[in-house]
């Protein structure tokens, strides 16, 4: 999913209207904000914490010193490990780390849903749907069948963080997890 749709899903997320205008740039194709009261905003995670803001969501960005550094750590983490890859087998490794960091844990910051179990859910989403969707579930990923990685993915599902999807692969989702 491109950048600017993420936001796009996101800000509808937060309840913010539409209307603000996104563009992107460079052969990365990063996004870009045009705001009307300043300077262009620059960046996924830039934009994203941006919107956060605007909908006075804040707490979605940390709550404590620790829990903020966290969030920013995995916003880093989407944007350097994450984006760029183009395979399940290029993104395998980082499920399995994935997978072990959330072995005593909800959410990426712990108990507390934020900005960035969002985003890397945006992040993952189309190479886990493809999967689910080609094998009707995760035949050549059992190893993660029942582990961490699928709890947390539920529990972000029922966020109701929209993607880009059908009904019926949301059912697929619901049905294999």
């Amino acid at each position: 999913m491109a950048a600017t749709a993420e936001l796009r899903l996101l800000e509808k997320s937060l309840g913010l209207r539409k209307g603000n205008k996104y563009s992107a740039q460079g052969e990365r194709q990063t996004p870009v904000l045009q705001t009307n009261n300043g300077p262009s905003l620059t960046g996924l995670t830039t934009i994203a914490t941006h919107l956060v803001k605007q909908a006075n969501k804040e707490y979605l960005l940390g709550s404590t010193a620790e829990e903020k550094a966290v969030v920013q750590q995995w916003l880093e983490y989407r944007i350097t490990q994450v984006d760029g890859h183009s395979s399940k087998e290029e993104i395998h490794p980082l499920l399995k780390d994935l997978n072990s960091y959330l072995e005593d844990k909800v959410y990426l910051a712990g108990y507390n849903f934020t900005l960035a179990d969002i985003l890397l859910y945006y992040g993952l989403h189309r190479f886990i749907e493809n999967e689910f969707l080609k094998t009707r579930g995760f035949s050549t990923w059992d190893s993660f069948r029942r582990r961490k990685i699928l709890l947390w993915w539920i529990f972000i599902i029922k966020h109701s963080f929209p993607v880009e999807t059908t009904p019926s692969q949301n059912t697929l989702l619901f049905y294999t997890c």
